[in-house]
């Protein structure tokens, strides 16, 4: 391996081939879900936030809810925050980065992200430099056991990313703010055996919803948001028989309906021969297990 020089610190990369290059000897590794646990603390346009953990590493995805809002949502789940080992930044807008502030000056976390991502953070809320890791997109690093590949995802952001987080028996894919669905994030979704996918909006909803029409084309374009069916699309082309579980976040409150969602989904699973997949909904920042 070799070392990654970074604003504050040191990050150790391992000189491995991408995840997707492994990709054609995926299902010959037999997931074990009790290893791994998934958490969705928070996820909408008002904050977003997740737990990832194995064993004795939890890492933190984003913070854009309060610290104490935070606290409260952890402790409902029985996450003690003293035992994290660091959060992952996708990027830099508000609802993903706005508690982060609080949540240093309480925690000492390191806190990974790209350069561009680190500099706008560090920018706008105030956080010094010596507090990020940087990595570069689509080299991974190890954080306890978990090996972390950040990928790169079309957002109207400094330089946004999904994250696939390898365990010693189980995967999990993490993009939300997903403007288009690339082969190049397909890809890891294939590897996954837990899965956090954006179904933001239906575009008939958001077509005739009251918003402006620059804020509806900003959602819909190349930068924006997955709708249901760009979803559903992913899930058809890209899930394999590794996929057992899956949420579906970022749910637009008055764009889109979780029984909408649920249903475009589920259908989509079903052509894919996926049936057996739980699926849960995470709508109003809450999940509905279906």
């Amino acid at each position: 391996s070799i070392t990654f020089a970074t604003w504050g610190s040191r990050v150790r990369i391992s000189s491995s081939p991408p995840v997707n290059a492994r990709i054609p000897g995926i299902d010959t590794v037999v997931p074990s879900l009790e290893n791994m646990t998934v958490i969705p603390i928070a996820s909408s346009s008002k904050g977003n936030a997740y737990a990832v953990i194995e064993a004795e590493d939890i890492v933190l995805i984003d913070c854009g809810i309060s610290l104490k809002s935070l606290r409260q949502k952890c402790s409902e789940h029985g996450i003690d925050l003293n035992s994290a080992k660091a959060v992952l930044l996708t990027h830099d807008h508000s609802d993903h980065v706005a508690g982060l502030a609080a949540l240093l000056n309480r925690f000492d976390l390191p806190v990974y992200a790209n350069y561009l991502t680190a500099g706008k953070v560090s920018c706008s809320c105030k956080i010094d430099k010596d507090s990020f890791v940087c990595f570069e997109n689509g080299q991974d690093f190890e954080i306890g056991t978990l090996k972390i590949t950040p990928f790169s995802t079309p957002h109207d952001a400094a330089d946004p990313v999904g994250y696939f987080i390898e365990g010693n028996e189980c995967n999990y894919f993490h993009a939300t703010d997903i403007g288009t669905p690339l082969d190049s994030i397909g890809r890891f979704l294939s590897a996954a055996d837990i899965a956090t996918l954006e179904s933001n909006h239906d575009p008939v909803m958001l077509e005739n919803s009251d918003r402006v029409l620059s804020l509806k084309r900003r959602i819909s374009g190349p930068r924006g948001h997955l709708s249901n069916d760009d979803a559903a699309k992913m899930i058809a082309l890209f899930a394999t028989p590794r996929l057992k579980k899956l949420f579906l976040a970022h749910l637009s409150n008055d764009c889109n309906s979780p029984l909408l969602a649920e249903r475009i989904i589920r259908q989509a699973l079903e052509k894919a021969s996926l049936d057996k997949v739980e699926l849960q909904i995470i709508a109003g920042g809450e999940m509905e297990k279906r």
